[in-house]
């Protein structure tokens, strides 16, 4: 199994009816940089590849025109759209964007689960250039798990007010594994193994206490979780929780950009 089989997560998309002021926001919080995607920008639909700093190839687009509203959502690879469009109703989730293909690059489809929350299918092309590109970007994938880079899309969170059902959706959809985290200090948190040896993202249990909320988020790599949180509130986010850490010595926070977008942000432990 590698990072690039279809049941992954490797790719997440900001939609919006406004481009610039998220590039503005996450340009100056995380130091993202952006391209546009000629290939992708069609029919009045605009699409801006991300970049972590120093990273060789994109880990997200804003998408501009297309959906129509302030989103963010996850992508999950897919071998063919289509049929797991039909193959994901019949799990109950709800069709927003059915399966499209844009130029020769890829076949998409956006999705809510039962729960309401947004996210995406994707498949890879099969044209030489962008295979190649597909390879290139899995050694990245695979060299970031290990060592993930500040600024860089490095963790997944589905947050769920009821872990059951979220737990069947995902694990039937597409074979994702959850075990209970014992590393979060007591917390109700379960790593989610989406056909790797380690884990690639986590879900927190909020069927209980206050403050519950249902969502799936990217979460960023950053060296300093409280000065991040700092900077992401002067330029316009609202904090949901945190700063907090594990024992561990893992920091973590859940944010909201200007546009009431959720993302995370956390920071590994210091090793000695």
């Amino acid at each position: 199994m590698s990072f690039m089989s279809p049941g992954s997560v490797v790719w997440f998309e900001i939609g919006t009816t406004d481009t610039q002021p998220v590039q503005d926001f996450y340009g100056a919080v995380l130091g993202w940089t952006f391209e546009t995607d000629p290939d992708s920008s069609t029919g009045g639909r605009s699409y801006t590849r991300i970049i972590a700093p120093g990273a060789p190839w994109p880990m997200g687009a804003i998408e501009q025109g297309g959906s129509g509203s302030e989103v963010i959502n996850l992508s999950v690879l897919s071998a063919d759209v289509p049929a797991d469009v039909e193959r994901l109703r019949k799990l109950g989730a709800t069709l927003v964007v059915p399966a499209t293909t844009v130029g020769e690059v890829t076949v998409f489809a956006r999705l809510r689960d039962p729960l309401g929350n947004t996210f995406a299918l994707f498949s890879r092309t099969a044209s030489d250039e962008l295979a190649e590109r597909a390879a290139a970007t899995e050694e990245h994938l695979a060299q970031a798990a290990y060592a993930p880079a500040a600024g860089s899309f490095a963790w997944f969170e589905i947050g769920t007010t009821d872990p059951q059902a979220s737990s069947e959706f995902y694990g039937e959809a597409f074979g994702w594994r959850f075990e209970k985290d014992d590393s979060a200090g007591g917390k109700p948190y379960y790593n989610v193994f989406t056909g790797n040896e380690w884990p690639s993202g986590g879900m927190y249990d909020h069927s209980s206490g206050p403050g519950g909320a249902d969502y799936t988020m990217p979460s960023f790599m950053v060296t300093d979780v409280p000065a991040t949180v700092t900077a992401a509130v002067e330029a316009g986010a609202v904090v949901e929780h945190g700063p907090d850490g594990n024992p561990d010595g893992l920091v973590f926070a859940r944010l909201k950009d200007q546009n009431g977008n959720r993302f995370g942000l956390f920071s590994m432990p210091t090793r000695p």
